[in-house]
């Protein structure tokens, strides 16, 4: 979890949001990575006034699936993100699905 600081610059507030650091530190991934990702718009972190990224816990997530299924397909990023992207909408329209039929 990063912390930011208030307004004030007195009182952190707690955030969600995790630094560009943290985030090779969770995921493991190599930091030219990370950039590839951003550049490909795979990814799309928050920015600071001090220009500087905070990702999302969803982010990290995304990016340990995607080196898993490059690791174990032996494939590239642009492909596993497009793996990735598809897992995600079946996962999504499948939720929908049970839904519509619990209404039923």
């Amino acid at each position: 979890m990063t912390i930011i600081v208030n307004d004030s610059g007195r009182l952190p507030i707690p955030s969600d949001f995790i630094a560009w650091t943290r985030l090779v530190e969770l995921t493991c991934v190599e930091p030219t990575t990370v950039a590839e990702l951003l550049e490909m718009g795979w990814i799309d972190p928050v920015r600071t006034n001090a220009d500087e990224y905070l990702f999302r816990a969803r982010d990290v997530y995304r990016i340990q699936k995607l080196q898993r299924l490059c690791r174990d397909l032996e494939i590239s990023h642009a492909a596993g993100c497009i793996i990735v992207d598809l897992i995600d909408r079946v996962e999504r329209l499948e939720l929908e699905l049970s839904e519509l039929r619990r209404l039923l």
